[in-house]
């Protein structure tokens, strides 16, 4: 030890808090300790009046450091490092580009019991099987057990073995089943690892289409590269997905799969499950702490072949990587909107890059930003355009709703056509992205509006838990019977939600299931997935939901879907509004008419002749997309330009106000060619959770330009006293300005 410290050599550790630099340490006390001392690796280090972990991210000499005033490390956590190779080069580089803290950048990247100090291991998984010596049984003797026997059916599928924990989450509510069955000797627990030869199960024929898309696919493994799979709904992207991950996987090699929405993982295990013969790891943030390093360290030993999960699932450490895949690439949900300002689907390329492993981006509809690589020949392109098998695209009718009789935003002619496709025995699918019974309270006689205590917004009506409530904040409180302003009793509910269009649709068919899908009802564990198994009864049902209907999910029996208000987007505030109505509508639209029958899409709208509504009337994504670059082209707005966003919070507006014009001043005073400077304004919805809310927006064509004036925005902050009093972060590329 004596021998290191007279070198000068001096610990660069990173550490989790809101500081763009790193500090140095003298190495620790005890020899042993310090032979470990190689970058990537935890370290328990001194930080003030406490302890904190943090990552060595070098060695260096102390130079003109006063070594004699350093502290030494307490604890060296780890034999090898918990970030390394492509993920520690990723962090630094991410870091970097989005301006962060390099500790909170690579703390995020770790399950949260790392982060607190726990050991990267976890005990041996325990899987189930059923023994050989049973594999012939007849599980009809369990004929008084349909549970069971279903578990049984389950299981046979899967000779090699699953993890408990995954078979729990594809069968909720087993565990009692899997105990009995084990009593009786027809399963048995054992500390599994994953098959040596990971297999396959034959998957349809591929359309000619298809066999293009994993032709060419296929031939990029294992080099770097992007694709778009552009494939419009039914047109059967994930068996293109499939052929992907067996090549890989016949490779030895691993595969990364993020979606977008915890929701939709239940159901896409469940595919891989019945494809697949290979160990795979489940990673989003319904986990437990415990269950997250299990998935985190089954994926770092190479034990689990396939990965699974939603944002955060791109920072998984992987043995042998093969290929990433990205679907619904365009899903804003890949944003992070707290914290670390990531966007998955950008460190997804670069970490193919880092890796030399292909990427593939999957959408119907595909985000402006990926079209427009492909335009420059960044990303290559493999469009499937058609749906398989004897499924066609939905017919699309825009209802002009001028001068119509609309009741709970439902018109007479649209009540009768959902009528005749129930009497077929058929499902409708109704969308509309709102919750609640009503999106206001209002007074009759002198106009008063339930407001939230703490934003600027109104508060929603939830008439069935008798409650106001914020959409925003939380906040809740009961409805109140006379107005607080001049005591009036005409209290009146204006607009509607899921849960008014619910009661309406249960009086306009009282012998109809009618299901909601939304937040509200899918908030206890495991609520979705039972409800999308009622779905999945072939009668005829009316699904009502808000975008959580519009993502992946199959539902063979709707022929029929109904878009409210679909002119939503159409005069946002934000610029990207439009593309987001484009998307969610055609994404939504394409639930109808996924199998044998015929489909049917009315677009509810008051202006029905609008160009961007007609494009989407013909299922022409492309000429939508075309359309808005066009648009942004002319008014200089991304993907031909790049932006950052500079937030700011307090309790008082004048101190976010000050602190917003001291870094514009900063940033005028040393002006980068070409980099735009708007603002300070105060956010669209000022007021948001009792804390007052602003921004100032920079712009420049020249994305390092704007990387320059931003480094000396981040510089002048160090020193800048009004950076004490507010909350602020810096978005780059943010996909909200608004």
């Amino acid at each position: 030890m004596a021998s290191i410290e007279s070198r000068g050599i001096v610990l660069r550790v990173a550490v989790n808090v809101p500081l763009m630099r790193c500090f140095d340490y003298l190495p620790p006390a005890d020899a042993a300790s310090a032979s470990r001392l190689v970058p990537g690796i935890r370290v328990r280090v001194p930080f003030g009046h406490s302890t904190r972990v943090g990552i060595l991210v070098g060695l260096g000499d102390a130079g003109s450091t006063t070594v004699d005033r350093l502290k030494a490390v307490n604890e060296v956590l780890d034999e090898t490092p918990v970030l390394e190779g492509e993920m520690f080069a990723l962090l630094n580089w991410a870091s970097a580009y989005y301006h962060h803290p390099l500790g909170e950048v690579m703390m995020t990247a770790l399950p949260v019991l790392l982060r607190q100090g726990e050991p990267a291991v976890v005990a041996p998984v325990p899987y189930v099987r059923i023994p050989p010596d049973r594999a012939a049984d007849d599980a009809a003797t369990l004929d008084r057990a349909p549970r069971q026997r279903a578990l049984v059916r389950y299981l046979r599928g899967h000779p090699e073995g699953i993890a408990e924990d995954e078979l729990l989450r594809t069968m909720p509510g087993s565990r009692p089943y899997i105990k009995a069955l084990s009593d009786k000797g027809w399963l048995e627990r054992f500390s599994g690892q994953a098959p040596a030869s990971p297999e396959s199960l034959p998957g349809p024929e591929l359309t000619t289409a298809q066999t293009t898309a994993v032709e060419g696919l296929i031939a990029a493994l294992p080099e770097f590269s992007v694709s778009l799979l552009n494939g419009i709904t039914g047109s059967g992207k994930t068996e293109v997905y499939f052929r992907i991950i067996e090549a890989a996987l016949a490779l030895g090699r691993q595969v990364l799969v993020l979606v977008p929405e915890i929701g939709l993982t239940p159901q896409l295990i469940a595919r891989f499950r019945s494809r697949f013969r290979c160990q795979l790891c489940v990673l989003h943030s319904g986990l437990s702490a415990g269950e997250r390093l299990a998935a985190w360290c089954r994926a770092r030993s190479g034990e689990a072949s396939i990965v699974i999960g939603t944002r955060s699932a791109v920072f998984v450490p992987l043995k042998a990587p093969g290929v990433l895949i990205l679907d619904e690439e365009h899903d804003p949900s890949y944003k992070q909107q707290s914290g670390f300002l990531y966007h998955a689907r950008d460190l997804a390329v670069m970490r193919g890059r880092e890796l030399g492993v292909p990427v593939i981006l999957g959408s119907a509809t595909p985000s402006l930003e990926t079209l427009h690589n492909v335009a420059r020949g960044r990303y290559r392109e493999f469009v499937l355009p058609a749906r398989t098998g004897d499924s066609v695209l939905p017919a699309i009718e825009i209802q002009d709703m001028r001068a119509q009789h609309v009741e709970h935003g439902l018109t007479r002619r649209m009540i009768e056509t959902m009528a005749r496709h129930l009497e077929q025995g058929r499902q409708v699918l109704v969308f509309l992205n709102r919750r609640g019974f009503a999106t206001s309270l209002v007074c009759h006689d002198c106009g008063w509006m339930a407001g939230c205590r703490h934003c600027d917004t109104r508060l929603v009506l939830h008439r069935r838990r008798h409650e106001l409530r914020c959409h925003y904040c939380g906040y809740r409180q009961g409805v109140m019977d006379q107005c607080p302003e001049c005591q009036g009793t005409r209290l009146r509910a204006l607009g509607f939600g899921t849960e008014r269009l619910e009661e309406a649709l249960n009086q306009a068919f009282p012998d109809i299931e009618v299901i909601r899908i939304d937040r509200d009802t899918t908030r206890r564990k495991g609520a979705l997935d039972e409800i999308l198994g009622n779905v999945r009864d072939d009668r005829p049902q009316i699904l009502i939901g808000t975008q959580l209907l519009a993502k992946g999910h199959d539902f063979p029996n709707v022929t029929l879907v109904v878009v409210i208000n679909a002119d939503q987007g159409l005069y946002g505030v934000d610029f990207r509004s439009s593309e987001r109505m484009g998307q969610m509508i055609l994404q939504v639209a394409g639930r109808a008419g996924r199998a044998e029958h015929a489909g049917e899409v009315v677009l509810q709208s008051y202006h029905p002749d609008h160009p961007l509504l007609t494009c989407l009337q013909g299922h022409d994504y492309a000429a939508f997309a075309r359309s808005i670059l066009e648009e942004r082209r002319e008014t200089g707005l991304p993907p031909y330009s790049n932006l950052a966003l500079i937030r700011a919070d307090s309790t008082q507006a004048l101190r976010v106000q000050a602190f917003l014009e001291a870094v514009a001043d900063q940033a005028r005073a040393a002006p980068v060619p070409g980099v735009e400077i708007f603002g300070p304004v105060p956010a669209a919805i000022e007021r948001r959770v009792g804390r007052h809310h602003a921004q100032l927006l920079l712009q420049s064509e020249d994305r390092a330009g704007l990387h320059r004036q931003l480094n000396g925005i981040a510089a002048a902050l160090e020193t800048l006293a009004a950076r004490h009093r507010v909350h602020w972060s810096m978005d780059v590329d943010p996909i909200e300005i608004c």
